[in-house]
């Protein structure tokens, strides 16, 4: 899977920076750090197949938390991320900038999403641990 790495310049809003970087923690603790980075950006290309899978087998994902649980479920089902740097650009409401993210509801969200992993990881853990051992952490 293809996650682009999203790099901030000044016109980035330091609450969701900051916002973003407690999902990345949690999402680096479920996968045993995997390399998935930034875990809310968009930009992403998924093998089909095993998110198909993944989909069938879980009613989550469905929402704002969707990039987020794919790409941690997908490194459980041991496809490797690859980062692609991404310039990032916020614009003001004046230059047409829009935000869909609703901070209540899309928190709630991303807080039962990160519950559900962090308890799926903990079931995972030696397995995550074995495979990580087998490719040479």
């Amino acid at each position: 899977m293809i996650l682009g790495q999203p790099v901030f310049d000044a016109s980035a809003p330091q609450l969701r920076v900051q916002g973003r970087r407690l999902s990345n923690v949690c999402a680096d603790l479920e996968t045993l750090w995997a390399g998935i980075g930034d875990t809310l950006f968009g930009f992403r290309v998924y093998p089909i197949a095993p998110l198909v899978a993944i989909m069938r087998r879980h009613t989550w994902m469905r929402g704002f938390d969707f990039d987020p649980e794919a790409a941690v479920r997908l490194c459980w089902a041991g496809v490797r991320p690859i980062r692609v740097d991404a310039p990032v650009r916020y614009f003001r409401g004046s230059e047409g900038g829009v935000s869909h993210f609703q901070y209540l509801r899309d928190n709630i969200l991303l807080v039962g999403m990160h519950l559900r992993l962090t308890a799926g990881g903990l079931l995972r853990l030696p397995w995550q641990i074995a495979r990580r051992l087998q490719r040479g952490w």
